[in-house]
């Protein structure tokens, strides 16, 4: 079985590599971003380097189930890391079963992480270059 973990991962944390490493061991497995797309993928690919079933790859435009069907993913992988995550996912979860049969796995934030997101860590170093007046 195939699983995917999308994302815009702008930029990646360590919450996104403990979700990706959780899933690497159950399954052969439209933004505008901070980072280009291809400087993304390298650092996911470096983040993998060490998981032999994970492929990193990237996917602009039309419906994410298009790509599962396009490229064989049965699974979409995502990290929650509270209830206002799950609020969030559960009706594109139940979308992309509708449409396409995929199913969605979810996999809790470690604790220690669960405060940390792209949001966050954006906007925290956009702050740190701010130079002090």
């Amino acid at each position: 079985m195939r699983a995917l973990f999308p994302g815009s991962f702008d930029p990646v944390t360590q919450g996104h590599q403990d979700v990706l490493r959780g899933a690497a061991l159950l399954f052969d497995a439209d933004k505008t971003g901070r980072f280009p797309i291809a400087e993304r993928l390298d650092r996911l690919r470096a983040a993998a380097t060490d998981l032999s079933n994970v492929t990193v790859d990237a996917h602009t435009g039309g419906l994410l189930v298009d790509y599962c069907r396009r490229v064989g993913i049965d699974v979409v992988v995502r990290g929650v890391r509270g209830v206002p995550d799950l609020d969030y996912e559960m009706p594109m979860a139940r979308m992309n079963h509708e449409l396409a049969g995929v199913e969605t796995f979810f996999i809790a934030a470690d604790p220690a992480l669960a405060h940390i997101s792209s949001t966050l860590v954006t906007a925290m170093s956009q702050q740190q270059r701010v130079p002090e007046r």
